[in-house]
């Protein structure tokens, strides 16, 4: 199995592997941390930002796994679609009686990163999909206009959880049908004091997509920076795997 650092002895950046990619988000922070970044989302992302492949996260993983390809890449990240288990999505169902059936790719995605033998992310918001909250890491750690707290499972390496940072006032919007101004947007949805689409590019730390839903959709890239240079500076003392 190629080791991470043999990339760097060739002179080439690490490749990172980055499912459900989305705009890429996460994959500029990874590259600003010192990857080189391959996407992958079974939707057109003509904005993702880096080398770009439309397919079936999990297929595309299981077959690189079959082909001994995964040996290319150093690292995982994974984002897999939320509307299973997040707390948005349950209670918005709830109260207007969709109930809506969303199927849960964290466990699959699980079983293919351990197939993988490579370190790797499972990232997921706020809500109840099972995984480990080895991570959590919120929107003013970064000084950025957004809360946006994540949770990261990490696997086969680990990191010392930073500081959780004190909120400096509330999110910005209507709430039961008061207003209430704040230092932060809220990065979802529509309506409601709902920031423009400028607004979220400013606090999102993302210029390169004007599409609102993949912008409420995105992880900061300062959360994906701060994770890979962890993660590259274990690789540079011989910690990680």
């Amino acid at each position: 199995m190629t080791h991470p650092t043999q990339f760097r002895r060739d002179g080439h950046r690490p490749l990172l592997l980055d499912l459900f990619c989305c705009a890429g988000g996460a994959g500029t922070g990874y590259r600003r941390a010192g990857f080189d970044v391959v996407g992958v989302d079974i939707r057109p992302r003509t904005a993702y930002p880096f080398a770009f492949v439309q397919a079936d996260a999990l297929d595309f993983l299981a077959d690189l796994i079959a082909s001994g390809e995964i040996e290319r890449f150093a690292f995982v990240h994974t984002s897999p679609p939320c509307q299973a288990g997040c707390a948005l999505t349950v209670g918005t169902n709830r109260s207007r009686g969709w109930g809506g059936t969303h199927v849960d790719l964290v466990p699959p995605t699980r079983v293919l990163l351990e197939a993988s033998g490579l370190p790797y992310v499972i990232e997921q918001p706020n809500g109840k999909a099972e995984i480990r909250k080895d991570l959590t890491l919120c929107g003013e750690q970064f000084k950025l206009g957004v809360i946006r707290h994540r949770n990261f499972e990490l696997g086969r390496w680990t990191v010392t959880q930073p500081a959780h940072v004190p909120h400096r006032g509330r999110v910005r919007g209507w709430r039961h049908g008061e207003f209430f101004d704040g230092p932060y947007v809220a990065a979802y949805g529509n309506g409601g004091g709902k920031p423009t689409v400028p607004e979220l590019q400013a606090a999102l730390g993302i210029d390169w997509t004007d599409v609102r839903e993949e912008l409420t959709e995105a992880i900061p890239p300062a959360y994906a920076q701060w994770i890979g240079t962890q993660f590259l500076a274990q690789v540079r003392v011989g910690v990680a795997a």
